[in-house]
């Protein structure tokens, strides 16, 4: 704990002075262009991978980067999506996985969960990633791993369109839907690639494409 405070009087002597038009102009609202819901692994850290400063991502993490489909019920994610893609107005949301996933571990085996009622009820909401895994492969292991986690990724997506704000944002075309996969080891970042219905590395024509999106943007 004690980096930890040391690092706070880091940032309040050094980095905060260094940034502090950036923060003047935050302490009086956010305008972030992406919803960016990750694990909660402490592994991750969406602003490092993604090079990015303070207001510019609307950061939503919890085990798994789970998104429950809608329903009647609030709870802490449906009331973030419905804040950041209606009141903050985002243009980008992103599903980000990981290799070594904890949660997809249990979602896997499930009966290894039994200490543990609240996380395994929550991973209920990857079960559809398990059982399509399951089907295709005849069965499921912790071999499996990587393509559990994948799948969950692509399954989380689906319920994101359930989400009234995020399917009125995709019918008007002022919502994009993107899924990640990061790799801890390598720090490689691959994208869920929809027509292939596989995940693919970042190479320079996924980049450039919304490149020239923000182009068109400046221009209009």
């Amino acid at each position: 704990m004690e980096h930890v405070i040391s690092g706070v009087a880091k940032f309040q002597k050094e980095v905060y002075p260094a940034k502090k038009e950036r923060f003047a102009k935050l302490a009086n609202g956010q305008n972030p262009e992406v919803l960016f819901i990750t694990c909660a692994d402490s592994r991750i850290d969406p602003n490092l991978v993604t090079q990015t400063e303070p207001g510019e991502l609307f950061i939503c993490r919890n085990a798994g980067n789970v998104v429950p489909p809608h329903s009647s019920q609030t709870g802490g994610m449906t009331a973030s999506i419905e804040f950041a893609v209606a009141a903050l107005g985002v243009s980008h949301i992103v599903v980000c996985g990981h290799t070594d996933c904890g949660a997809m571990k249990g979602a896997i085996e499930p009966e290894k969960l039994e200490g543990l009622p609240h996380v395994k009820e929550w991973l209920g909401h990857c079960r559809s990633a398990t059982e399509v895994v399951r089907g295709r492969r005849g069965g499921l292991s912790k071999d499996h791993l990587e393509e559990v986690t994948c799948e969950n990724v692509v399954q989380q997506l689906q319920h994101l369109r359930t989400h009234p704000a995020v399917a009125t944002g995709l019918a008007n075309g002022r919502i994009e839907l993107h899924g990640w996969l990061y790799n801890i080891a390598s720090g490689e970042v691959l994208y869920y690639h929809g027509q292939s219905g596989g995940f693919k590395p970042m190479d320079e024509e996924y980049r450039a494409a919304f490149g020239a999106r923000s182009m068109e943007a400046v221009e209009e």
